[in-house]
């Protein structure tokens, strides 16, 4: 594994780490030459899954593209790193585990949305945002006023003010 400090070849892992569902192995190495760490990730390699676009056209699933989305949508908020790779691997895992080949977008933008609604409301405006592309405030408002009612019905209580 090639340092990303200094480029020398030669690293050793100083640990190693399963996640919860033993899908990956994150592995903390440290370069022979600058003793710079870094944190590296093994995944199993999957058969290719092709996204399949608004417009038709068919692209490779890219896992990086979804971390880059849910990381802007969670710019600012408290949600770690970890949280965001964990929440990737769960959405590439329900993917693989209900499409074969072939898999639309709109299918990954409603897993994202679905996950970042449970690991930060704020993120999930952000996203919802972009992904269902809000014209204006109003679009806002009937999306919060979504999570609202979300929140009520799972508390069981009557907004504060109403009968």
């Amino acid at each position: 594994m090639k340092c990303p400090a200094c480029g020398y070849k030669d690293t050793k892992v100083v640990d190693s780490r399963e996640n919860a569902e033993a899908t990956s192995i994150r592995r903390r190495r440290e370069c022979l030459k600058c003793s710079k760490r870094f944190t590296t990730h093994e995944y199993v390699e999957q058969v290719s899954l092709m996204v399949i676009k608004k417009d038709s056209r068919r692209q490779p699933y890219d896992r990086s593209r979804v971390i880059n989305g849910i990381m802007k949508a969670c710019e600012k908020r408290p949600v770690s790193v970890a949280q965001v790779e964990d929440v990737a691997v769960d959405i590439e895992r329900t993917i693989q585990k209900k499409y074969d080949r072939e898999v639309e977008s709109s299918v990954i933008g409603e897993l994202i949305m679905d996950k970042l609604y449970t690991l930060d409301e704020v993120a999930y405006v952000r996203f919802a945002s972009v992904y269902r592309q809000f014209r204006d405030v109003s679009h806002f408002m009937k999306e919060i006023q979504v999570i609202l009612e979300r929140e009520r019905d799972i508390k069981g209580k009557k907004p504060h003010g109403t009968r």
